[in-house]
């Protein structure tokens, strides 16, 4: 069996040692993109912080870890899939043929559409290149502005911070990650950060980039203007599916896929963030693009190109973030539904935040900040949909009691 895998990511490198395992004769090779060698993008903010160099980016570390398993790992870019062919189409014209396709091609940073985005000071936060050449431009005291607030624009404020860059922050939507946490938590990391030194500019966003001698002037659409000798342009991300126009696979928002991962073509699969899944708490079919999610998809797959049975229970939405120190968390539904119950703690002072979502006697959703300990607790509770019966009363009367809540329904279910 000759299996082909597009992406070297965490759902590329999982699928192909879970295909080693399964198929110990197949021939697997996994197409690195980038040409870096298979890394987490998950810790290029822990690059940038100086927290870990380049090595520690990596997947494996041992040097012969591939060849050992026999997997080959092809540095180049596939630009489009012939399924009728039963081959890919490599940057550099070479055609490669496979018995099963898996399309593990995770995401691509979205593009501000504004004049000046290619300037050379103008960079996005995504990949290890990218990193570098940050990191080559960055001095104590360079005016760093940086244009959105989201996930990833959350975690690498420490990082650029811990250099001495003087940097401020621009949200279009005025709330710090508002697509992961209620207003009261995105608040308060948001005045965590500027008690950190962090300049936040809300309701506003970059109008134009323009070169000003060896910097560059940035103007808001407020029409404020900034100096900036790095722009930082880290407004979201989307599916790297591009090279698939004209292929015939089925694609939403992303590659639709059922519970085994199988897209609308055979033997052709898909894993990771290009992937449009069922939801397992709401059952809509969207996105989660999240590693978690990305590694249990890649080995479903895996084992259904292998000829193995086994099914997707479904994503859930996941998102755990170090904001310069500040730990916070957000699980499922955490905005909660229409007539379902929930419950807050606050406490401000000391930066701690915890809420909880229920539909019924089952909790759907969380938020936390400053809440490290069993947090996994959440995560288990909403993913199993457990019944709490008499326990959502005590969880509405202290919040602070999921770990024991969890605890005891697992014990019932067993």
């Amino acid at each position: 069996m000759n299996y082909l895998i597009i992406g070297a990511g965490a759902a590329g490198i999982t699928a192909a040692e879970t295909l080693r395992k399964h198929d110990p004769d197949a021939s697997i090779t996994v197409l690195d993109g980038e040409g870096e060698g298979p890394y987490a993008r998950m810790a290029i903010p822990y690059l940038l912080s100086q927290q870990i160099g380049e090595e520690g980016t990596r997947l494996r570390h041992a040097p012969d870890y591939y060849t050992q398993r026999k997997i080959d790992i092809v540095p180049a870019c596939a630009v489009a899939v012939l399924p009728e062919e039963r081959q890919v189409k490599l940057a550099d014209g070479r055609m490669l043929a496979y018995d099963r396709l898996l399309i593990a091609t995770g995401s691509v940073p979205s593009r501000e559409k504004v004049p000046g985005i290619d300037l050379p000071g103008v960079h996005t936060c995504w990949t290890l290149a990218d990193a570098r050449a940050i990191i080559a431009k960055l001095r104590p005291g360079m005016r760093v502005v940086q244009m959105g607030a989201g996930f990833v624009g959350s975690i690498i404020i420490q990082g650029l911070v811990s250099r001495g860059a003087d940097l401020t922050v621009l949200i279009r939507s005025g709330r710090m990650v508002s697509r992961m946490m209620p207003p009261v938590a995105s608040d308060m990391i948001a005045r965590w950060c500027v008690a950190k030194g962090v300049n936040l500019m809300g309701k506003t966003q970059t109008a134009k980039i323009e070169a000003d001698g060896s910097a560059m002037k940035v103007t808001l659409t407020t029409g404020e203007t900034l100096p900036a000798d790095v722009y930082l342009s880290v407004v979201g991300v989307k599916p790297g599916i591009d090279f698939l126009a004209g292929s015939g696979i089925a694609i939403r928002d992303g590659i639709i896929v059922d519970g085994r991962m199988r897209t609308n073509l055979p033997d052709i699969f898909a894993a990771g963030d290009v992937v449009e899944s069922a939801d397992c708490v709401t059952g809509a079919s969207q996105i989660n693009a999240i590693q978690p999610n990305a590694v249990e998809q890649a080995r479903i797959a895996a084992l259904a190109m292998a000829g193995g049975q086994a099914d997707f229970v479904g994503s859930l939405a996941i998102n755990v973030l170090d904001t310069m120190g500040l730990i916070s968390s957000s699980f499922g539904q955490w905005q909660g539904v229409e007539a379902g119950g929930s419950v807050e703690l606050l406490d401000e002072d000391n930066y701690r935040y915890l809420s909880l979502q229920f539909r019924d006697d089952i909790l759907i959703g969380a938020t936390s900040i400053g809440w490290t300990a069993h947090v996994g607790a959440l995560r288990g509770l909403i993913q199993t949909r457990a019944r709490l019966g008499a326990w959502k009363d005590r969880l509405l009367a202290n919040p602070t009691q999921f770990m024991a809540a969890y605890l005891a329904t697992a014990q019932q279910a067993a």
